[in-house]
C-alpha cells in the first residue's frame, strides 16, 4: 500500500503542476489538446491563405516561349521586307476604296467574317444579297468599289445574263477585281469544271501542309517562304486544277490520304488559293478554297484586297506596341513578383527591345501597397525600384480606388497627390503625361472630376480605355479627345489577374497557343497599326504568362508576317493615333443605362431617370417648338427647364454643349422626380 502511493504521489504531482501550467483543473486535460488542435488548424489556415501558392518541394520553373522557328533565315527576312509592295497604280485614280461584297444572306457565317475583317481594319464597305440586282456601280465616271468579294463561287457564275455582263464590264473598265470564295458544301458536285473558266475543281477534300507561293506579287502582309504543317481545320476545302497561262498558284496544300484522284497524291500540292491574272478574260480574280478557318486566310484575305485595289486598300505595315502593367504593386501575398519575377522582367524586356524598335514595360502604380507582400515579395518591390529607370511609368490612384465612386475634386486631388508624393520619394520617373484609372471607372463614361485632376495634378494628356464604345466586340474600340485629354483603345491579351499558372489557364495550354499562333491575340496585332495591351503584375510573377505569351507572339509575328514591330511612349502613340484617326476625336456618348459594364462604372450621383426617353429634333420653322409644348401639356411627361438663353432648347448637339459631355444632358433635367415618368427634350 504504501508502495502504491509512493508511486501515484510523484504522478499525482506532476499532473498538478501541468495543470496549474495550463490553467485547467484536474479532469480537463483533453480541454487542452482540443486547444492544441485549434491552434493547429488556424495557423494552417493561415497558411493557406497567406502563401497559397507557396511550394516545399523542387523550385518552380516558369515555361519557356514557344519554340518557333522560321524556314526562311533573318538575312532573307530582312531582304523580303524590303521587295514588299505598295500595289499602287494609276488604275487607284478612278475608283473609290470601298468593297462589295455579295452574299447569300445577310446571317451567313463567311459573309459575317468577311465584314467582320473589313470593320477591323476600318475598311468602308457595302452588303448586298447575291441573288438581287446589283447597286450602282458607277458615280460622276468614278467606280464606286474597289473590289468586288463573293461569298460563293456558284453565286457569280449562275448570275443572270444582265447582272453578269454589267459587273464583267464594270470590273474590265474601271481595272477592278474579284475575290472569290469556293467552299464545299455538303451537296457540292466532287470534281467538276467552274462554268465559263479553264478550271476544275474538286470539292470536300481534306488537306495538310499550307504552303505559300514565295514568287507570288499578291504578298505585302504575309511573309513568304514558311509552311504550316499538320492537317488543316475542316474536311470541305476546295482545290482547282488548270493548265491555263492566266492562273497561279498563291497557295498549295498536300491531300490528308491517297484516296483521291491523282496517283502520288501524298506527295503532290494542290491549288487551294489561285490567282486569276486576268489574261483570259480581262479580269483579275483570286479564288479561295475555303473560309476563314485557316488564320492565313485572314492575312491572304488582307493582301488581295491590297492588290486587287492597287494600294487603295493597303494596310499600313508599321505596328506601334505598348504593353502596359497595371497594379504593379497590388495584389494579395502569394502572388506578387519576387526578386527572381523582376530579374525576368528585366532580361525579357532586352530580348524584345532586339525585335521591337524603343520598347519598354509601362508600369502602373498605386503607392499605398508598395511592400504589402510577404519578405520575398517585398524584396521584388524594392528590386524593382532599383530598376526603375529602364521602364516607363503612370500612375494610377494611391489607394487603388475607383475615381467615380468619388464625387467632388478634392477628394480625387488627395487620392492622386498622395501616388505623386510616392513617385517623388522614391524616385519614380512619371513624366510620361499617362494615367490610367483603376477598372477604367470615370474614364468612359465620363467622370468630369477625373478629368479635371488628371490636368491639375498629373498634367495628364493621354490614357486608355477597353470600354469606349463598348468592351466587344473588341473590333469596335475606338478613341477619342475630351477635355483636352487623348483617350486610346486598349486591347486585351487573354491574360487577366487570376491567369498566373499556365496548367490552370482556361482552356489549357492549347487555347493560349492558339491565340499567339494566329488566334485572337495574332489578329489583334494584324488589325491595329497602335494599340496598348492590358495586364496585370501577377501576369509576370509566378508563371510568368505574359511574357510567355508576348515573347512567343513576337516570334511567331516575325516568322509569317512582314509588319514592323516598334513602341514608343502614350504621347507619341496618341498623337500619331489621331493623325492615322482623325474623324475619332469627336466622342460619341451613348446612354450608359444600356450597358451593365457601364452603368457598373458610372457615378452613384447619376441616374437613368435624369436622361431624356425623348428628344425632339428639327431645324428651324418646322414645328419643334410646338410638338415639345404639347408633348409636355400631358400629365404623365416631364420635360427640361427653360434656359433664360435658349429657352425650351437645350442644344446639346451644337459643338460647346456637347463637348462637355453627358452631364450637360442631364443638368436640365436635373428637377425631374426619379419615379420613372418619361423625360422630354428639345
Amino acid at each position: 500500500m504504501s508502495g502504491r502511493l509512493g508511486h501515484t504521489r510523484p504522478r499525482a504531482l506532476v499532473f498538478a503542476v501541468i495543470s496549474r501550467l495550463f490553467l485547467v483543473k484536474r479532469f480537463t486535460l483533453t480541454k487542452v489538446l482540443s486547444l492544441g488542435i485549434a491552434i493547429c488548424v488556424v495557423f494552417l489556415l493561415f497558411l493557406s491563405y497567406s502563401v497559397p501558392f507557396f511550394k516545399f518541394s523542387v523550385p518552380y520553373v516558369a515555361p519557356h516561349p514557344l519554340e518557333i522557328k522560321c524556314h526562311v533565315n533573318q538575312v532573307s527576312h530582312n531582304t523580303l521586307k524590303q521587295m514588299v509592295t505598295n500595289h499602287l497604280s494609276s488604275a487607284s485614280l478612278r475608283i473609290v476604296n470601298k468593297v462589295l461584297v455579295l452574299v447569300e444572306t445577310q446571317y451567313s457565317r463567311l459573309g459575317q467574317d468577311i465584314v467582320a475583317i473589313l470593320e477591323a481594319n476600318r475598311m468602308k464597305y457595302k452588303v448586298e444579297p447575291s441573288g438581287k440586282a446589283l447597286p450602282y456601280l458607277t458615280h460622276n465616271d468614278k467606280g464606286k468599289y474597289a473590289v468586288i468579294v463573293f461569298e460563293n463561287i456558284d453565286a457569280y457564275v449562275n448570275m443572270d445574263k444582265w447582272n453578269r455582263q454589267l459587273l464583267d464590264k464594270y470590273c474590265k473598265e474601271y481595272n477592278v477585281g474579284m475575290i472569290i470564295f469556293a467552299q464545299s458544301k455538303s451537296d457540292s458536285i466532287l470534281s467538276a469544271q467552274v462554268q465559263d473558266f479553264p478550271v476544275f475543281t474538286h470539292a470536300n477534300i481534306a488537306v495538310k501542309n499550307f504552303e505559300i507561293n514565295p514568287d507570288s506579287d499578291i504578298l505585302r502582309v504575309t511573309r513568304s517562304g514558311e509552311i504550316w504543317t499538320g492537317n488543316l481545320p475542316g474536311e470541305d476545302w476546295t482545290v482547282f486544277v488548270t493548265n491555263h497561262s492566266t492562273y497561279k498558284p498563291l497557295a498549295w496544300a498536300k491531300m490528308q490520304t491517297m484516296e483521291d484522284f491523282i496517283e502520288d497524291v501524298e506527295e503532290a500540292r494542290h491549288s487551294v488559293i489561285l490567282q486569276d491574272l486576268g489574261s483570259y478574260d480581262g479580269i483579275r480574280r483570286i479564288l479561295f478554297g475555303n473560309g476563314f478557318k485557316l488564320w492565313l486566310h485572314r492575312m491572304l484575305f488582307l493582301d488581295s484586297l491590297s492588290y486587287l485595289s492597287h494600294g487603295m486598300m493597303s494596310i499600313s505595315l508599321e505596328r506601334y506596341i505598348l504593353i502596359d502593367i497595371d497594379d504593379i504593386f497590388v495584389g494579395r501575398k502569394g502572388i506578387r513578383m519576387k526578386p527572381d519575377d523582376v530579374k525576368a522582367l528585366v532580361s525579357a524586356q532586352e530580348r524584345i527591345q532586339q525585335h521591337v524598335e524603343g520598347f519598354r514595360f509601362n508600369l502602373g502604380f498605386s503607392g499605398k501597397y508598395y511592400r504589402s507582400g510577404t519578405y520575398e515579395e517585398n524584396r521584388g518591390d524594392e528590386v524593382l525600384l532599383d530598376h526603375r529607370y529602364k521602364f516607363w511609368w503612370f500612375g494610377h490612384m494611391w489607394s487603388h480606388s475607383q475615381p467615380h465612386l468619388l464625387e467632388n475634386v478634392s477628394a480625387v486631388v488627395d487620392e492622386m497627390r498622395l501616388n505623386k508624393q510616392f513617385a517623388k520619394q522614391h524616385g519614380i520617373p512619371v513624366d510620361s503625361h499617362y494615367a490610367v484609372a483603376p477598372h477604367h471607372a470615370g474614364v468612359y463614361p465620363v467622370h468630369e472630376p477625373l478629368y479635371e485632376t488628371w490636368k491639375k495634378v498629373w498634367g495628364i494628356k493621354v490614357t486608355s480605355t477597353e470600354e469606349y464604345p463598348h468592351l466587344r466586340p473588341a473590333r469596335y474600340r475606338r478613341g477619342f479627345i475630351h477635355r483636352g485629354i487623348m483617350v486610346l483603345p486598349r486591347q486585351t491579351c487573354g491574360l487577366f489577374t487570376h491567369n498566373i499558372f499556365l496548367d490552370t489557364y482556361p482552356g489549357g495550354q492549347t487555347r493560349l497557343d492558339t491565340s499567339i499562333q494566329g488566334g485572337e491575340l495574332f489578329q489583334t496585332i494584324l488589325y491595329n497599326p497602335i494599340m496598348i495591351f492590358m495586364t496585370h503584375m501577377s501576369n509576370y510573377a509566378n508563371d510568368r504568362l505574359a511574357l510567355y505569351t508576348f515573347e512567343s507572339a513576337i516570334r511567331f509575328l516575325e516568322c509569317w508576317t512582314n509588319l514592323k514591330l516598334k513602341s514608343a511612349p502614350p504621347l507619341v502613340l496618341a498623337e500619331n493615333y489621331f493623325r492615322i484617326y482623325p474623324q475619332e476625336a469627336d466622342p460619341l456618348w451613348q446612354n450608359p443605362c444600356n450597358d451593365p459594364r457601364h452603368m457598373a462604372i458610372w457615378s452613384r450621383n447619376k441616374t437613368c431617370q435624369r436622361l431624356p426617353r425623348v428628344l425632339v429634333i428639327g431645324p428651324q420653322k418646322t414645328g419643334t417648338t410646338a410638338l415639345y409644348t404639347f408633348l409636355a401639356m400631358h400629365p404623365i411627361i416631364s420635360s427640361n427647364y427653360r434656359s433664360p438663353d435658349t429657352f425650351e432648347e437645350v442644344q446639346f448637339f451644337n459643338g460647346n454643349n456637347y463637348y462637355k459631355g453627358l452631364d450637360c444632358t442631364c443638368e436640365p433635367m436635373a428637377t425631374l422626380q426619379l419615379s420613372g415618368i418619361p423625360s422630354l427634350m428639345l
